[in-house]
């Protein structure tokens, strides 16, 4: 009888050891599992955790998961585990959904399409349902926009999402940062200079693409606010860029002022149709105090500072612009001087 009971109590001690020992069998600190939508089944989920080494022994893993009855409470998502985290652990964890969230962070943007790519590499949607999405005028007129006014309700900013978040719940969130953007004090500012949000975005668009330098983004904005007033076409190299579809175009030639689109601001007055990138809220806070100047021109400065002269008139502004054109060929030069000597 006594036999009996130790070994009863040594299958017992066993049985509770394989319970709440370390499960897990990976080296790293952590590791991330994914579970897609339509494939929370039991047997895919086991393959998954005893491939990805999360659970090492896979029985005595579905056995707790049967008895805890998992497999249908199992949402599709991202689950990170810790090392040694025992069986019990791991079935609460994914019984109870405790997803891992997913950063999507935008800085500039350029496309619609860049965008489509940034979620597909972070999302469970892939890159295409979600630019089959935002090319959707359905979809998108629940946000006022259309495909190429899109980009105008978007922010860079970081947003948190579950990892399958759909391209809806995606421009929803980044629609709700847009309309907490535009308080009653920044529509009045646009109102006063007789702008709406969509153009001060654009405007804002052209302006982080022409500088990176912040404190000269007011005088730039005043020129080209006073350019519209006038008449006078924007004049605006990232347009060019834009246009043609090569942002590390590195110098503006004259054939390239030919290029027929309505983004071409040395063929067109006026801001063109949509903004080019997303701007940064410096960016946009600067069109909107933009002060009151004479200014009509403005020309990187020859020292590459990453500053800019500012002038009134043509001729001072063709002074300066010769100026800096002569450094640059110099510049380009020395460039292709030194790559040809570290060549031999």
């Amino acid at each position: 009888m006594l036999v009996f009971i130790i070994l009863l109590l040594l299958v017992a001690g066993v049985a509770a050891w394989m319970v709440w020992k370390p499960a897990t069998g990976f080296e790293q600190n952590t590791q991330t599992i994914y579970i897609r939508t339509g494939e929370a089944g039991k047997a895919t989920i086991m393959r998954t955790l005893t491939d990805s080494a999360v659970v090492t022994h896979p029985k005595v893993f579905e056995l707790i998961a049967d008895k805890m009855d998992i497999w249908t409470r199992i949402r599709p998502g991202k689950y990170v585990f810790d090392k040694g985290m025992n069986n019990i652990g791991i079935a609460r964890k994914l019984r109870n959904g405790q997803q891992s969230t997913v950063d999507l962070v935008i800085n500039k943007i350029r496309t619609k399409e860049q965008l489509a790519r940034l979620v597909g590499r972070r999302f469970e949607t892939d890159s295409l349902t979600m630019i089959n999405f935002l090319n959707n005028s359905d979809s998108l007129k629940d946000y006022n926009v259309d495909t190429t006014t899109l980009l105008s309700v978007i922010f860079p900013n970081t947003y948190t999402f579950f990892w399958t978040a759909t391209p809806r719940t995606i421009m929803d969130k980044l629609y709700k940062e847009y309309e907490k953007f535009w308080n009653e004090e920044r529509l009045k500012k646009a109102e006063a200079k007789g702008m709406t949000p969509l153009q001060v975005y654009t405007m804002a668009s052209i302006i982080e693409e022409e500088t990176n330098y912040d404190p000269e983004k007011e005088l730039m904005a005043s020129v080209y606010i006073n350019r519209i007033k006038k008449g006078i076409p924007l004049g605006a190299d990232p347009t060019i860029k834009y246009a043609l579809r090569n942002f590390g175009l590195t110098r503006i030639l004259y054939e390239h002022l030919r290029t027929p689109s309505p983004y071409n601001t040395y063929l067109n007055k006026g801001l063109p149709p949509g903004p080019i990138c997303t701007p940064s809220k410096t960016s946009i806070e600067a069109v909107l105090n933009a002060p009151e100047t004479k200014y009509l021109f403005f020309v990187a400065n020859s020292d590459f500072s990453q500053r800019h002269i500012f002038t009134e008139n043509y001729s001072d502004h063709l002074k300066y612009a010769r100026e800096y054109q002569k450094a640059l060929t110099e510049w380009q030069k020395r460039k292709r001087a030194e790559a040809q000597a570290s060549g031999q």
